[in-house]
């Protein structure tokens, strides 16, 4: 297609898909009433023609219109065109669809009145296709004459070289499968586990054993400071001092709980190879930066020490801000809910009342119902009797009927068990003829046949190939492979066995730098946990007044809403 053809195709393909919703109206339309018998498949045809008739028929021209139309099949344009451009249609259902997607001003104006402007050009055209139509049902169709015509064979073309054996593709060696000891938990796990169980065991023990003998040394203290000296003391004393004792004991017992926790803590994992490299790479770039963040301290840079402090301090500001809205959010909806029970109670309370007033107008209906009912029984009786008077002469003519039914059918299956007969010995005498005839065919093909044929390994095939060769030339040009694949093998053995000392060498480097590092870190961690532990004791909590506020709403409600319930 030349410039101008391809707008023209691009613009009506956009122009169809903008508009596709006003033009399925009209297409759909068709469907049911005129085109019920024109193929699916030719949709698109006519969404074309509907809209180059509403959008573009100005711009085209009615010629343009015309040879477009004409170029395809005459029935089916001549078809639609009467159906899109009548008079009627316009007026009415197409202009009311259109206007409930777009406003009915527009659709009058740039859609409907351009349309019946056109109508009676468009209406002379539909008349030529109607001409057309009828002219060409009245020809006849001449048959020719068949000519013959010589065979076009084709030339043969010259036989090409085949190409030269590509190269074969080198096979990767097979990988080591990952050992299994990387998905199993380290030994050293499972022995602080141990240790753990077996401490918590002996101090039960203890503790046991102590407040036993601290219970009775405390009473016979008691009993012997009551003889010597004559004073009563107050019995719950040796209560409440077992009591302080059993707890100094348990605290003991939670630390000892918690002391395994640092060994677990700095256990020693075993890493692969990638994460050691990783891991390296990391304390260089961390150590890099450093250089480079002390360089530029000497060279006269600021320090964003304060900058982080302030910064850490408003955001642990802003976390306290939060946790107070995200209080204050719980406590409201508390209070939501126990308002929300009370609204509840009272609906039911007037629910029970609309209740007992429904089942005072059911009872009521459901008597006059059974009243009525009994005497539509009555009445029911009385005709089925009236029925069964009449059935009574009804059902001697049925005997009768049936009875001569019977004979018919029992006539029917005599004559079919004859014909059923006469079939079934036709089809074993065909059936015995079959199996006579495979048997000759199973003999004559069990026949032994002779055959020999001496084979040469020394010779070629003789088949006319460039690379044709004997078996035995084939197998030791496959020995001088084999050794030279061998060779090959060897020297790629030695290579990658240099290559892994080298690389565990660098492994073994960056695992002293990694030990050196982790070392740093963890005295750093050890010194922020302090500071934090002392910056945490003399911190305070606070209450904001809003939940303090919230929280006596609730409980009034709370009490509130008990009472009602009682009431209930």
């Amino acid at each position: 297609l030349n410039v101008t053809e391809e707008k023209f195709v691009l613009d009506t393909l956009a122009g169809c898909t903008e508009y596709k919703s006003i033009l399925d109206v009209v297409v759909n339309a068709f469907y049911v009433q005129d085109g019920r018998y024109c193929p699916i498949s030719e949709r698109n045809l006519y969404i074309v023609i509907c809209y180059l008739a509403t959008f573009q028929l100005e711009e085209i021209g009615l010629q343009h219109f015309s040879r477009i139309v004409k170029s395809l099949d005459t029935a089916k344009m001549q078809q639609f065109l009467r159906f899109f451009f009548n008079d009627l249609h316009l007026n009415t259902w197409i202009k009311d669809e259109w206007s409930h997607i777009y406003d009915s001003v527009y659709v009058k104006e740039n859609l409907i009145d351009p349309l019946l402007r056109w109508q009676p050009k468009v209406q002379q055209l539909i008349e030529k296709l109607t001409d057309k139509l009828s002219n060409h049902s009245t020809t006849v169709k001449t048959s020719r004459v068949t000519q013959p015509k010589e065979f076009n064979l084709t030339v043969p073309k010259p036989h090409a070289i085949p190409p030269p054996s590509p190269a074969p593709l080198p096979v990767l060696p097979k990988r080591q499968p990952v050992p299994p000891s990387i998905y199993k938990p380290p030994k050293e796990r499972k022995q602080l586990e141990e240790i753990k169980t077996k401490n918590i065991q002996k101090a039960k023990v203890s503790i046991f054993c102590c407040s036993s003998i601290l219970s009775f040394l405390l009473s016979c203290f008691f009993f012997i400071g009551t003889i010597l000296t004559g004073i009563e003391i107050d019995p719950f004393l040796p209560h409440y001092l077992e009591v302080v004792w059993e707890s100094v004991l348990t605290k003991y017992l939670e630390e000892l709980t918690k002391q395994p926790q640092d060994l677990i803590d700095n256990i020693p994992i075993k890493l692969n190879t990638a994460a050691i490299l990783r891991e390296g790479a990391l304390y260089q770039r961390k150590l890099e930066e450093e250089l480079k963040r002390v360089e530029n301290l000497q060279q006269g840079a600021g320090d964003s020490s304060e900058f982080l402090e302030w910064q850490k301090q408003m955001r642990g500001k802003d976390l306290e801000d939060q946790l107070a809205e995200t209080e204050c959010r719980k406590l409201q909806g508390k209070l939501s809910y126990e308002e929300a029970v009370l609204a509840h109670q009272n609906v039911t309370q007037e629910n029970k009342k609309k209740a007992d007033l429904l089942r005072e107008e059911k009872a009521e209906l459901m008597h006059l119902y059974a009243e009525k009912r009994l005497q539509e029984q009555k009445e029911m009786k009385e005709l089925v009797e009236q029925v069964m008077e009449g059935h009574k002469n009804v059902k001697q003519v049925k005997a009768k009927i049936q009875e001569h039914k019977q004979q018919i059918v029992q006539q029917v299956c005599e004559e079919s068990g004859e014909l059923l007969r006469q079939a079934l010995e036709e089809q074993e005498e065909k059936n015995r003829k079959r199996y006579e005839l495979i048997q000759q065919i199973r003999a004559l093909e069990s026949t032994p046949s002779i055959r020999h044929k001496f084979v040469d390994l020394t010779e070629t095939g003789g088949h006319g190939l460039f690379a044709e060769m004997s078996v035995v030339e084939l197998r030791e040009r496959l020995a001088l492979l084999k050794e030279a694949q061998k060779a090959a093998e060897e020297e790629k053995r030695d290579q990658i066995i240099h290559e892994k000392q080298a690389k565990e060498q660098l492994i073994l480097d960056k695992l002293d730098q990694i030990s050196q590092f982790r070392a740093e870190l963890g005295r750093a961690a050890a010194f922020k946990q302090e500071e934090k532990k002392k910056s945490q004791s003399g911190e305070r909590p606070m209450k904001d007044e809003r939940i303090l506020n919230l929280q006596k709403k609730i409980a009034e409600k709370t009490m509130e809403r008990k009472k009602q319930a009682g009431l209930l």
